[in-house]
């Protein structure tokens, strides 16, 4: 499939890329047909995340975000769907959703073939692109900084305990960024109204982990907000507009600051 039918692509001037992997919603036909009728509500989705992150175009970063819901594939998985986390989570083409509860009718789980078509389908297209557009800020302005963007429900208790912070920053224990960006990044963040963790649960996915290369000067940080700031939590998962404005331009101004920094280390 053609990058321009899997993913929304705004390009940028700045060497800042702004990514956005589960906000899509599409499902295909066969994929739509095997589904449980409540997995179809696509809980697990990164609501609104890309509608709240291109507002950041207009600081002259590019934006990227994919249109195919996770439930077709997890953009934010490796191709050989290593673990991430210790503890609970899903996979590259996760047969549970986030509650534990089983997104395929009986009998129609992906087998082996499925899941390889669906990586030379949906994820390997989605990261040739994402990769070719970082090497070529990279090579336009000697470094790339990679901001991934996630929200999830703010309690979700086969994931983590109690309700999570508002923003939390994943570096993957620093080692996806040179310190200036982490100290950057959390010291945006930090001047918000909004509860702030580093590194806590969310310590950053495969995107952030892979991608993210200091000693090559490609730098990766995944923020993760918690769907309690801009949104209805349940089914039809509405805006909640004064909340959804206000972190739009929260989201902008920590890209913002991200973008100071990067320029002045070009």
């Amino acid at each position: 499939m053609a990058a321009s039918e899997l993913m929304t692509f705004v390009a940028g001037s700045k060497p800042v890329l702004l990514n956005v992997p589960h906000a899509g919603i599409l499902l295909p036909d066969d994929i739509r047909n095997r589904l449980r009728s409540d997995a179809l509500e696509l809980k697990d989705t990164d609501w609104h995340m890309d509608q709240l992150a291109m507002p950041c175009a207009e600081l002259g970063v590019g934006v990227v975000a994919a249109r195919y819901s996770r439930y077709v594939i997890d953009l934010n998985r490796s191709a050989e769907d290593s673990p991430l986390y210790a503890g609970p989570t899903t996979g590259l083409i996760s047969q549970i959703d986030f509650d534990g509860r089983p997104l395929y009718k009986d009998g129609q789980e992906p087998d082996a073939e499925d899941t390889q078509a669906r990586i030379q389908r949906y994820w390997a297209p989605y990261h040739h692109a994402l990769n070719a557009e970082i090497h070529r800020i990279k090579a336009q302005f000697g470094i790339c900084v990679l901001i991934d963007l996630h929200s999830i429900r703010s309690e979700v208790p086969r994931l983590f305990d109690g309700v999570l912070p508002d923003l939390n920053l994943g570096t993957n224990s620093g080692t996806s960024t040179a310190a200036r960006f982490e100290d950057c990044a959390e010291t945006a963040l930090r001047k918000t109204d909004y509860s702030f963790v580093k590194n806590g649960r969310f310590k950053g996915g495969h995107i952030t982990r892979h991608y993210g290369n200091p000693d090559q000067n490609i730098h990766a940080l995944q923020l993760e907000i918690a769907q309690s700031t801009y949104m209805q939590e349940q089914a039809p998962w509405a805006l909640v507009r004064d909340k959804s404005d206000r972190l739009s331009a929260t989201i902008k101004t920590f890209v913002s600051a991200v973008l100071k920094e990067a320029e002045q280390a070009v």
